[in-house]
């Protein structure tokens, strides 16, 4: 199975092609070729270029594809918007299934770690998105929150955002930003079963900064 995965919920603008063997349960997702840009106002002009060359440089086509895998967040509205409408654009154009998978729990699979982990993102507004995992499996979050307020626990690894993990005393792993390969990760059983993807549904975790003016006038 190839696999387009794409994550705009940090700065970082993340596709990949990503080969997957859904007929086994064990066989991890392999990335064939990945881009990823560090630019929050760059989501819209490299995002698309990025997906064609990955396509070029793995010797596919978008017609190779069978499934498209994007992060949801949470993030800001702005970058989660790109890259749900490309991945939705992808799978619509093609006709293959487009699969939203929580993008913290695409960092705590690239951290292939069993102990308790807290995983961190930059929410802005001097905030971050987080999440904990036990076992490899997510226990609590995402919720936004400021740093100061978010306790984290003496048997606690932590990975995510490089800005703001040093804020926890806490061991860090080298997780900043969900992979290709992350992603598909998340989404593994739904594509060895084959179930017919859930809508795509942004996580926000608050309202967006833009608001139409009849609400600004309220």
């Amino acid at each position: 199975m190839l696999v387009l995965a794409i994550d705009t919920s940090t700065p970082a603008v993340t596709a990949g092609v990503v080969r997957f063997d859904s007929e086994s349960a064990t066989g991890a997702p392999q990335a064939l070729a990945t881009r990823a840009t560090v630019d929050a106002r760059a989501h819209a002009e490299v995002l698309t270029p990025q997906i064609l060359e990955c396509l070029s440089e793995s010797g596919h086509t978008p017609a190779d594809l069978d499934a498209v895998v994007v992060g949801v967040g949470p993030g800001p509205f702005t970058g989660l918007r790109v890259g749900m409408a490309t991945g939705a654009a992808f799978g619509d154009a093609l006709g293959i299934p487009v699969h939203g998978v929580c993008s913290l729990d695409a960092i705590a699979a690239d951290t292939a770690e069993s102990r308790d982990l807290l995983v961190v993102t930059d929410a802005r507004r001097r905030e971050v998105y987080w999440a904990r995992y036990s076992g490899g499996q997510r226990v609590e979050g995402p919720e936004v929150i400021k740093p100061s307020e978010l306790d984290g626990e003496p048997s606690e690894v932590i990975a995510g955002s490089a800005t703001h993990v040093d804020l926890f005393d806490l061991p860090v792993l080298p997780a900043e930003t969900p992979s290709p390969a992350g992603l598909v990760a998340v989404a593994a059983q739904v594509l060895r079963v084959g179930v017919d993807p859930e809508p795509l549904v942004p996580m926000y975790l608050r309202r967006p900064d833009a608001v139409e003016l009849a609400d600004r006038r309220k």
